[in-house]
């Protein structure tokens, strides 16, 4: 290349970002779009350490540019929503201009369009209805599936004993139960504890947010999205393994799980020319509700104990209500949940402490929105803080605290609260429920209380000031022993 040619790719380079720039500047949708901080050229805010990922900026962000501003994913807007009154007002005063689903490219790529996640809107519905309804039909919200539960939490106990004080099987626990519901095994059983993708969000936490921005670039790199995608893909071929010996033991008038009500569903469907029940959606519906319904329980329980171990006053009074309604000779079930007011109000406040991976679920607009004085184009992802709810001081009397009085009346009875969002966000949500709901809140209750009838948790000393988040992360990465115990308690007579 001789120096003039050289010399006009390093302008046609220089200048780029400058093009760029005035074409976003220039842009009148852009122009109208809520304020937020500059993006860098092609890039967007995605490197920018003080804007993502969002659930650590959040709070600063809303306070310099409101409760909605924009950020950039590459040459992408992403309008986000922070504190009670916006989130309200998007999610339930214009449920159906946000009521759209984005594509995600990486749950596209794990995806490929079937399953829960699938462009076909009539699909996405029928088989949520389909999984609703079959999920129900094992006990999902009964006593059978309570039982299944209380086995799983009852297995821990006893392993949790023998490991003398261990906590590492915390995590496995949950998956159990819902393995049961889902193809007829323990998680333990059926392999599927080992094959658990997702689970890390300490561990290549812009992965995600990368591919997401740029798929087609780095469909042909290599990185850490390579190791989430190749995880994905094992823990599909634990399923296609689990779904091929359902096919050859089916018995269509005595079904044992979800697979084999998904088989004879789709058995029915065959002729259909627009059969929803196919093989793949078969794979990607159980593999959403893997994740959804197990895994994200299991590190949502071990947050909880964290965060009991580091408020002992909290875990002993729990426990106190614990001794008083359930006793030392029987295993905690659900019907006790109405006598527990105090333990009820901690799981709802220990959920709204939580700040979760909020980037996760966005919404997207249907069509042109004028909202509060900004203009959202149709097709644009909206992301609702629920995290900003459960901190926003108009809502909540110690929004920094973990207090258990947020949820109880006067009377020490249990309330509820408008502004908790930890399964949805207001009854326009109802619609969207996760199918995995019903099961999450069982698990949180009966894992809980079965432990802590069994055990108390503590922290290694040099640990107890650290930030709570932080140590969750870090558990989250890897096994950390000798920071988090669990000791047992003392056998009543």
């Amino acid at each position: 290349m001789d120096a003039g040619s050289a010399g006009l790719l390093v302008s046609l380079l220089l200048l780029l970002p400058i093009l760029w720039f005035l074409a976003w500047s220039s842009d009148k949708k852009r122009s109208r779009l809520p304020p937020g901080p500059a993006p860098w050229p092609i890039l967007g805010n995605l490197w920018q350490k003080d804007v993502l990922p969002l659930y650590k900026h959040y709070e600063k962000l809303s306070s310099t540019y409101g409760p909605i501003f924009t950020v950039w994913l590459g040459l992408k807007p992403v309008v986000v929503l922070c504190g009670y009154k916006a989130v309200k007002d998007a999610l339930v005063g214009h449920s159906e201009e946000f009521g759209g689903r984005p594509q995600i490219p990486l749950l596209m790529q794990l995806s490929k369009d079937y399953g829960f996640v699938s462009n076909n809107e009539k699909k996405w519905r029928e088989l949520r209805r389909f999984t609703l309804s079959t999920l129900r039909d094992f006990g999902m919200g009964k006593n059978s599936m309570s039982q299944k539960v209380q086995q799983e939490a009852q297995h821990l106990v006893e392993l949790l004993a023998k490991l003398e004080g261990d906590v590492a099987p915390v995590r496995a626990a949950p998956r159990g139960a819902g393995c049961s519901c889902l193809w007829g095994q323990r998680g333990s059983e059926g392999g599927a504890g080992r094959l658990c993708p997702g689970t890390e969000p300490g561990r290549a936490p812009r992965a995600p947010q990368v591919y997401n921005t740029f798929p087609s670039i780095m469909d042909r790199l290599p990185g850490p999205h390579k190791r989430v995608l190749a995880d994905c893909q094992k823990l599909k071929e634990h399923i296609q393994e689990k779904v091929q010996f359902h096919q050859l033991t089916l018995d269509s008038s005595s079904p044992r799980d979800y697979i084999d009500c998904f088989l004879i569903r789709a058995e029915k469907e065959k002729g259909s020319p627009e059969t929803m029940y196919s093989h793949q959606d078969l794979i990607m519906s159980v593999f959403n509700l893997f994740g959804a319904g197990t895994v994200t329980t299991s590190n949502t329980l071990v947050f909880f104990l964290l965060m009991l171990a580091k408020h002992p006053h909290i875990q002993a009074k729990v426990q106190e209500e614990i001794d008083a309604v359930v006793g030392p000779g029987r295993a905690p079930s659900t019907e006790d949940k109405l006598r527990m007011p105090y333990t009820n109000a901690v799981i709802h406040e220990l959920q709204r402490f939580h700040k979760s991976r909020i980037e996760n679920f966005p919404r997207m607009a249907t069509r042109d929105v004028l909202f509060r004085g900004y203009t959202i184009p149709e097709g644009t992802p909206v992301i609702p803080v629920l995290s900003s709810v459960h901190s926003d001081p108009t809502q909540w009397e110690n929004p920094g605290k973990v207090d258990p009085t947020h949820f109880l009346d006067e009377k020490g009875e249990f309330r509820k609260r408008e502004a908790f969002m930890a399964f949805s966000a207001g009854q326009c949500s109802r619609k969207r429920m996760c199918p995995g709901e019903a099961l999450a809140r069982i698990e949180l209750f009966l894992f809980l209380t079965t432990l802590l009838q069994s055990f108390t948790f503590q922290l290694a000393t040099e640990h107890s000031e650290l930030d709570l988040f932080s140590l969750w992360l870090q558990m989250e990465r890897r096994a950390i022993p000798g920071k988090f115990f669990a000791l047992p308690r003392p056998v009543s007579s």
